[in-house]
């Protein structure tokens, strides 16, 4: 092969990323764009790097220390990014390379002033921007000054700040290559960069332009404030003047110099509405040719405005496809869910397939399109309703977003006068033999899915799966199980509203839940202390536990076997696992892994039930429960039947005691069902793909987790696979964990968290909504894995969302605080059925509360406050 040192960049085209890295490509792209104006440069391609590298095997040796160290150890990175970089710039340049340049350079003009950019291959990609990872340097003059600079570029491959970030995001050293562009200067009035969407809501119909006097690198490097308009449909809709009193410029010699702007321009737009508009116009032009959303930096000189660098907007959250042009309202699933994470595209389908509803995909997570219910004023106002009951944050999105005019229709209610959406829940009978049958009927439709799927392979396995589904969703859509849901809902919301009312006490359903029948996921956290006793008596059993590592398989089990009273250890742990062994954080995607299938995940809990509890733990705790229920009630009723009317009063409130106590045990029992039947299908689906890998079509069996459950389908149908494909979804599925999902998005791209409006509380307390009764102090624990629980008696759970998994760790704290949740979701039922004081939906609850920290949970008023 030919090697090619410098290209110009009339010569590229964005398909050429390998060849010239993300800017070069981009900016080739940009050349040819209609009406774009680029100034004139080249290329220094990555055939020319890769012989620099060639010339020093000193690099091979340092690439392979820096491979091993560790993120976090900067002095490492720092030390071995220094070496690499010194000896790049210290190797002569090849006579072939300084040829091809020089020549580029003649036909431009060798006197002109010259950016030298580095543009790495791995750089203004869609899933990762590596902005000001690498360096720029302006106003070069002179061949032997830019053959210097183009060392430099080279070299800045290996900053500490480049280096960390490829560390942490995965990316092998060795994959990614320099090329260097060197274009003519642009000596602009004024300079700055375009979002073709607004960087801070998402809205791809509003553009944002930053702009300020002389270079852009001022207003990059943070020198100055921006002056920012903001253009939607072709007009500015926004705009605020920043006093700008300094600037970057170039010197006639080379280099640039900071100068202060005179104090009568300082407050001078930077830019006419009229040249924000036409700069924006240029923008979509942009946005178009490369098919999503830009950072465009720009100039401004006398003929117009120059185009010096267009990157996607990495951080802005996908917008799910409808195939129409109609505007769309969406809410996330997975803050219903407790799975804020990027679920893998078999999990997306899986979920989808077996949802009641239908639901949309975009950046990994699911979505639930209410726009027609918003439309019509009784279906939005049970919406709302419904929604604000669960998770106020998520009512005060949609109210944002119905404060815009233009997003949502106005239609007629359907039935005028009618009932609201969903109709009003059919009467059920107080009877706890309801609830038996529910679960006797699930537990029986789960044995004969295991029973008629042990048969079925290769394609006949994925038909019997979706009459499956089917099945699946009639089970979950049974009237009598909603009703009983909701009968147990209904139930905590009258006593809540009412014994507010009467007796002036928030949150009293709270207390009278406590250690309520039925509750499969209370029931686990506490048959996890029963396991702890099984174990706590064998010294040698918990020391061979603390040295099990986390990633190990099921095999420790067996080793247990070996020990002095290891048997029975074994027994106890796989009885508890084959009742919840198909649980795991994350459980609504089918990929993530099971309990089941890596029980090692249990073991620091495990431990740390043995050593902060002593035996018989769960039944007291339960007793407890029960007890301080009991006496709640009695309570509660002494006391209205002394308010005027009192005895009538305290009848309904005992029926309400009786219901809530007879139903909200089972809230949690579909969810049970649902990740039951996963399991199920999971193994059948993983045998599937062991055989594909057996057969050579695929080369890991995980690779499955990256297809669709249809391709999935098609793949076991036809023994052939697209490689490629996986390596894409393999990808995406990174950079979907980087992104945070909104409460609700909009077909606009407008991503919308919500707020809680309150001013009840304290300066500086953490806001969120109360869902478990109680004050409590104590040490917070910023747990992001189950894994890596290391609890006290008296610690506060600090983490990002709970599903049930997390349930056998409620046993053994003081309190909980998560950054996503409702009334009614998983983690807020536990809580209140421990007794646990706790505060959900607290935004960035995990950055905000450091490890360690000592902090007071709020768990009535809804906040927290941090101590000194």
């Amino acid at each position: 092969m030919i090697e090619q040192y410098v290209l110009d960049l009339q010569e590229i085209d964005e398909t050429q990323v390998a060849v010239v890295g993300g800017k070069g490509a981009h900016l080739g792209g940009l050349s040819r764009i209609e009406g774009i104006r680029v100034p004139a440069g080249f290329c220094v391609t990555t055939d020319a790097f890769r012989r620099i590298m060639a010339e020093a095997p000193s690099i091979d040796d340092r690439l392979d220390q820096l491979s091993r160290v560790d993120p976090d150890d900067r002095e490492a990175i720092r030390t071995l990014s220094a070496q690499i970089r010194r000896t790049i710039e210290e190797i002569a340049l090849p006579g072939e390379v300084a040829a091809a340049i020089t020549r580029a350079l003649a036909r431009l003009g060798e006197q002109v002033a010259y950016a030298v950019r580095s543009s790495a291959t791995a750089e203004d990609l869609p899933t990762a921007s590596f902005a000001g990872q690498q360096d720029t340097y302006l106003n070069i003059v002179g061949p032997t000054a830019i053959l210097q600079h183009v060392s430099r570029c080279w070299a800045s491959l290996f900053t500490e700040r480049a280096v960390t970030y490829r560390q942490r995001n995965g990316i092998d050293h060795r994959t990614v290559h320099m090329a260097v562009v060197v274009q003519q200067m642009v000596f602009p009035h004024a300079a700055g960069i375009l979002f073709t969407a607004d960087p801070v809501t998402g809205n791809r119909k509003v553009a944002t332009v930053d702009a300020g006097f002389g270079l852009g690198e001022a207003l990059v490097s943070g020198l100055v404030n921006p002056d920012v308009f903001k253009v939607r449909h072709g007009e500015v809709v926004a705009r605020t003047i920043a006093a700008k009193q300094r600037a970057i410029h170039a010197l006639p010699a080379g280099g640039t110099q900071e100068v202060a702007i005179d104090a009568q321009r300082q407050e001078q737009p930077a830019l006419t509405d009229a040249q924000a508009v036409q700069l924006v116009q240029l923008g979509r032009r942009i946005e178009a040719h490369f098919g999503r959303p830009q950072d465009i930096e720009w100039c401004l000189v006398d003929e117009g405005f120059q185009i010096v660098q267009s990157r996607p907007i990495t951080t802005l959250f996908p917008i799910p496809e409808s195939g129409d042009q109609e505007n769309h309202v969406y809410v996330s699933v997975g803050h219903q869910q407790m799975m804020t994470d990027p679920m893998k595209p078999l999990g997306l389908s899986m979920w989808r397939l077996t949802a009641m509803v239908p639901m949309h995909e975009a950046g990994g997570r699911l979505f639930v399109d209410v726009t027609r219910r918003l439309a019509s004023p009784a279906s939005r106002a049970a919406l709302l309703d419904l929604v604000g009951r669960g998770d106020p944050l998520v009512r005060d999105a949609l109210e944002t977003v119905l404060d815009h005019d233009d997003v949502v229709p106005s239609l007629p209610d359907a039935t005028p006068g009618g009932p609201p959406a969903g109709g009003a829940s059919a009467p059920i009978e107080t009877d706890p033999a309801l609830v038996t049958e529910l679960i006797e009927r699930s537990q029986a439709s789960i044995a004969a899915l295991e029973r008629d799927i042990r048969t079925k392979t290769g394609p006949a396995l994925f038909d019997f799966l979706l009459e499956a589904f089917e099945e699946h969703k009639r089970v979950l859509s049974d009237p009598l199980s909603i009703r009983a849901i909701m009968a147990g809902m209904e139930a905590t919301w009258w006593l809540n509203d009412k014994l507010l009312e009467w007796l002036g006490e928030k949150n009293a359903a709270d207390t009278l839940t406590l250690s309520a029948p039925d509750n499969v996921t209370s029931e686990m956290g506490l048959a996890l202390l029963d396991v702890a006793d099984v174990i706590r008596p064998h010294a040698e059993v918990v020391e061979f536990l603390q040295g099990v590592e986390y990633a190990e398989d099921a095999a420790f089990l067996d080793e247990l076997a070996k020990l002095a009273g290891g048997t029975e250890a074994r027994d106890a742990i796989e009885t508890y696992l084959d009742r919840y062994g198909m649980r795991c954080v994350g459980e609504i995607d089918i990929t993530r892994p099971r309990w089941g299938e890596r029980p090692t995940t249990l073991v620091p809990v495990i431990l740390d039930n043995v050593r902060n509890f002593e035996p018989g733990a769960a039944e007291r705790r339960f007793e407890q429960g029960r007890l301080k229920a009991q006496q709640k009630e009695q309570d509660v009723l002494s006391r209205l039947r002394a308010l005027p009317d009192g005895d009538r009063k305290a009848d309904e409130t005992k029926r309400m005691i009786d219901r809530v106590r007879t139903f909200i045990g089972y809230r949690e029992y579909p969810k049970y069902g649902i990740v039951s039947r996963y399991f199920v299908y999971k193994q059948a689906l993983m045998e599937e793909a062991e055989r594909l890998v057996q057969a050579g079509v695929l080369p890991d069996k995980e690779d499955i987790f990256y297809l669709t459950f249809q391709e999935l389908h098609e793949v076991v149908r036809s023994n052939q696979v697209d490689g490629r494909i996986v390596q894409q979804r393999k990808d995406a599925f990174r950079s979907y964990q980087a992104l945070t999902p909104p409460r609700v998005l909009t077909s606009d791209g407008e991503a919308v968290t919500g707020a809680y409006r309150r001013d009840d509380v304290p300066a500086g307390a953490l806001v969120g909504l109360a869902v478990s009764a109680g004050t409590i102090e104590g040490r917070a624990r910023v747990i992001l894995d189950m894994a890596d629980a290391d609890l006290e008696a008296g610690d506060i759970l600090v983490t990002t969302f709970t599903d049930p998994s997390w349930s056998p760790l409620f046993v053994g704290i003081a309190g909980l605080v998560t950054e996503v949740g409702g009334l009614m979701t998983h983690g807020a039922v536990i809580a209140r059925e421990y007794g646990l004081p706790a505060v959900v939906g607290v935004e960035q609850a995990t950055r905000l509360i450091r490890d360690g920290q000592r902090i007071r949970v709020h768990g009535t008023g809804g906040y927290i406050e941090i101590l000194p």
